[in-house]
């Protein structure tokens, strides 16, 4: 899957949040379907966000910051993406690819 064509649909037809502390209160608050992770976004964050919110999918893109908010369409570093709805992107059938 490609994974910046699918941000782009999901940006336009659905609802996605950007940063870490829009990750964390979307999981606090059971909003958040899925998190895509820059592939440079800290180990320590993923580690704590994954124990505290199991049932959330996230998934570790190629993607380093600043090419996944080029491929979000925002003109800033991303580290995380959290899809609250995925829109007509297939977002929601991504695995999760963490260890």
């Amino acid at each position: 899957m490609d994974i910046s064509r699918q941000l782009k649909i999901a940006s336009t037809t659905g609802k996605l949040l950007f940063g870490q502390r829009q990750a964390i209160d979307a999981c606090a608050k059971g909003d958040a379907k899925c998190i895509v992770l820059a592939a440079n976004c800290p180990q320590e964050y993923i580690d704590d966000l994954a124990a505290k919110h199991p049932e959330v999918t996230m998934h570790r893109s190629v993607l380093v910051n600043r090419d996944l908010g080029v491929a979000s369409g925002k003109p800033f570093s991303v580290s995380t993406v959290t899809v609250i709805d995925a829109g007509e992107s297939d977002l929601l059938t991504l695995s999760s690819n963490l260890e």
